[in-house]
């Protein structure tokens, strides 16, 4: 049985001075427990620009009776500092990524990539859509980030997304195309159009968010 968990790991606020909370997820798995997203971490500037009310991991995790320990591996969706602040907790796990996003990465946020020594990290390099475990796939949805990936779960109750960043929120995920967006959401609008285009067509029964607590059900 595949089980999915909500964990809330941080609240930043944004330009429009509205609060977003910074969700992670945690797919109970036969094989082991996975983690997508490890939350806020960074430089102390980063995180005072976003004004951030930030949890450890591990309190997070404490919620669901789980520590670092019991997680097998880690997905990340992308290297923003919301996404993988607390990778460096989950050394003893494997952390996979994009290519694409490694190397964006490591050339747009020097400053960043280096504060968390991702050179001595355990990546995993995926190069598109790949199977992580069964029933757990990621599948690349650039726009947000050139090497952004969503994770589709398959569980006793339907598809599951996890949608990461390539759509903020309910309403950007479900409004027309054309409507204004909020800063930072697609460095590259059509692609960024195309990926939402493609969850779609996957038929998702629910689609989570991590800067949404509202979920998407058909």
């Amino acid at each position: 049985m595949t089980e999915i968990k909500r964990l809330h790991l941080a609240r930043l606020s944004v330009a429009d001075g509205s609060q977003w909370p910074v969700h992670g997820f945690v797919i109970l798995h036969d094989q082991g427990a996975v983690l997508v997203d490890t939350g806020v971490g960074g430089p102390d500037q980063v995180l005072t620009d976003w004004r951030v009310v930030n949890r450890t991991v591990a309190e997070a995790l404490a919620d669901i009776d789980l520590s670092p320990a019991d997680i097998t591996l880690v997905i990340n969706t992308h290297l923003h500092f919301d996404h993988c602040g607390q990778n460096a907790i989950f050394r003893h796990a494997p952390w996979y990524v994009q290519r694409a996003e490694e190397e964006r990465a490591r050339v747009e946020s020097p400053d960043l990539y280096g504060w968390f020594g991702f050179m001595s990290a355990r990546f995993e390099l995926l190069d598109g859509d790949a199977e992580i475990l069964p029933g757990v796939r990621v599948v690349a949805t650039p726009g947000h980030t050139r090497g952004h990936q969503s994770v589709v779960v398959s569980t006793d109750t339907g598809m599951d997304v996890l949608i990461g960043d390539a759509a903020y929120t309910t309403v950007q995920y479900a409004g027309p195309a054309g409507a204004p967006l909020p800063d930072g959401q697609a460095a590259d609008l059509t692609a960024w159009q195309d990926s939402l285009d493609r969850i779609r067509s996957l038929d998702p029964g629910r689609v989570h968010f991590c800067h949404d607590t509202g979920v998407i059900t058909s």
